[in-house]
């Protein structure tokens, strides 16, 4: 039966009487902050060892090191750069001179290490500055209210500069955006926009004349290449401009903005009206004057447009023929929006001469003037096609769409091939327009190799003595916390390099996000 009973701590044992009785014993080693050990019994397990704020508990075979609790907010060990130290705590660059600086790994491609501080230490030297919190907060509200001011007076005087101009003159040599119409898509827009200016007037001339319903789309026509080519031309120059801190990946989506807004004009206006045209022709039909000048001045224009049409045809396929894609391949995906654009409105626009000028010659044949306005609906629905095909392009490429399957795997192929990473998880790769991609993905590090690659660049004889001096609690925790920060910033620097290789082997890829698993 159950006989025996004994008690070690706060639990009760029953043990068998016919077995021998065992002592159990719930023995607990302390060991303090300051390396002194303590052997408590079960009336002190809830005592003053509670309060140290590092010890080390023993229980058995097991030893743990106590977790310590930082808190929601814990500035102690963060490093601030030193303008945001001049920056956020009024302080000037002397006062940096007197802080501990420390060199770390710099972000940036350029740099390889840049100076930080302890933000402890910039705290408080802004106090010993200041005096007090409220006293940095009044100077840092009198410095915001400095600032505004200032961008207030820079944007009035940025206004009289350009006033200056207007009633002066531009003086200023010609920029680097002003050179972009001379070469690749900016040339196709110009040339564009000065012939299709030209069809214009020629065309309105021509109706004017003749009075003919498809006369009047193909103006209508040429009208709305010319704006929307005008639009164009606003959308490169506008993509040419820096990055700034309110749009750090550029302006590069500009280009696509522009070629959808030209897009919805080419349905509203050209689509929109010819369509209008050709219904108001078949429900009040009137006799069409003399098209001499009309077939004249239509050949004038197949001649300009299909000119125009040759030069995008050219800068496609050059564009192509580096991007390694194929001429269809390269329209579809809308690589280069504004050579797109012009591409099939010079397209749409040599189709439609062919159409306006057939249904003209039925009519001029027959004397029947349905066949002039079921010309100008025709070219209304030509014209409401592109503008659909261009809608929906652009629309896309500014969506953020994946890129290539092929070009997808080459990239997760480069980095599962690297030692360092075990497998790549959530892999995303979007095409921000103009050939440029954004690679995201979370790696999983193999953390021997990378604590191989920290071993590998150390003294490992020093290493090893520094282990053998180890006796006290601090001092492993000092060694441990030395070394395992040092580990931390070799897994950035490899990082980096992943980063770096990614790059340097897909040109396109401009901007990399590696998150550790």
């Amino acid at each position: 039966g159950w006989q025996v009973s004994m008690k070690s701590g706060s639990l009760s044992y029953i043990l068998p009487c016919n077995r021998l009785p065992v002592q159990l014993m719930s023995q607990v080693r302390v060991y303090t902050s300051n390396g002194q050990k303590k052997d408590l019994g079960s009336e002190d397990t809830n005592g003053s060892a509670r309060g140290e704020t590092l010890h080390k508990v023993e229980t058995g075979m097991k030893a743990v090191l106590k977790k310590r609790e930082y808190g929601p907010k814990y500035t102690q060990n963060n490093f601030i750069t030193g303008v945001r130290a001049i920056n956020e705590f009024c302080l000037k660059s002397s006062d940096l001179d007197q802080l501990r600086k420390i060199k770390r790994r710099s972000p940036h491609d350029d740099t390889e290490t840049f100076t930080v501080y302890l933000r402890s230490d910039v705290e408080a030297k802004s106090l010993e500055v200041w005096g007090s919190p409220e006293a940095l907060a009044r100077e840092r509200k009198r410095r915001k209210e400095a600032e505004i001011k200032y961008r207030e007076n820079l944007f009035r005087n940025q206004r009289l500069l350009w006033e200056y101009k207007e009633f002066f003159g531009n003086t200023k040599p010609r920029s680097s955006t002003a050179a972009m119409f001379f070469k690749g898509p900016g040339k196709v827009v110009m040339v564009a926009i000065c012939i299709n200016g030209l069809n214009f007037f020629f065309k309105l001339l021509a109706w004017v004349y003749t009075g003919s319903a498809s006369m009047f789309s193909e103006a209508i026509h040429s009208l709305a290449d010319t704006c929307n080519q005008a639009l164009l031309a606003l959308g490169i120059s506008q993509s040419a401009r820096t990055p700034d801190p309110s749009h750090p990946y550029g302006f590069t989506n500009m280009r696509y903005i522009a070629s959808l807004i030209s897009g919805v004009g080419i349905f509203m206006m050209g689509a929109g009206l010819s369509w209008y045209h050709g219904i108001m022709g078949l429900l009040h039909p009137h006799p069409v004057e003399s098209l001499l000048w009309a077939y004249c001045i239509l050949a004038g224009s197949l001649v300009s447009e299909g000119a125009t049409l040759l030069v995008a045809i050219n800068e496609i396929r050059r564009s192509a023929r580096a991007k390694g894609l194929s001429f269809y391949q390269y329209v579809v995906q809308s690589r280069d929006p504004s050579t797109n654009v012009v591409l099939l409105e010079d397209a749409a626009a040599v189709l439609s001469v062919a159409v306006a000028a057939t249904c003209m010659g039925l009519t001029s044949v027959t004397g029947n003037p349905y066949y002039d306005s079921v010309g100008s609906l025709g070219v209304g629905t030509l014209l409401g096609t592109v503008s659909a095909f261009l809608i929906y392009t652009n629309t896309e490429a500014l969506l953020g769409r994946s890129i290539e399957p092929e070009q997808l795997q080459r990239l997760t192929e480069l980095l599962e091939s690297d030692p360092v990473v075990r497998a790549i998880h959530d892999v995303k790769a979007t095409d921000m327009g103009m050939s440029k991609v954004r690679f995201k993905a979370e790696v999983d590090f193999d953390g021997r190799v990378v604590t191989r690659s920290y071993l590998e660049k150390q003294d490992i004889e020093q290493l090893l003595q520094e282990i053998q001096q180890v006796k006290t609690l601090e001092e492993l925790e000092a060694f441990m916390l030395k070394h395992g920060e040092n580990i931390i910033d070799m897994l950035g620097a490899e990082v980096d390099r992943l980063e770096k290789d990614l790059k340097q082997r897909n040109p396109d890829v401009r901007h990399v996000d590696l998150e550790i698993l």
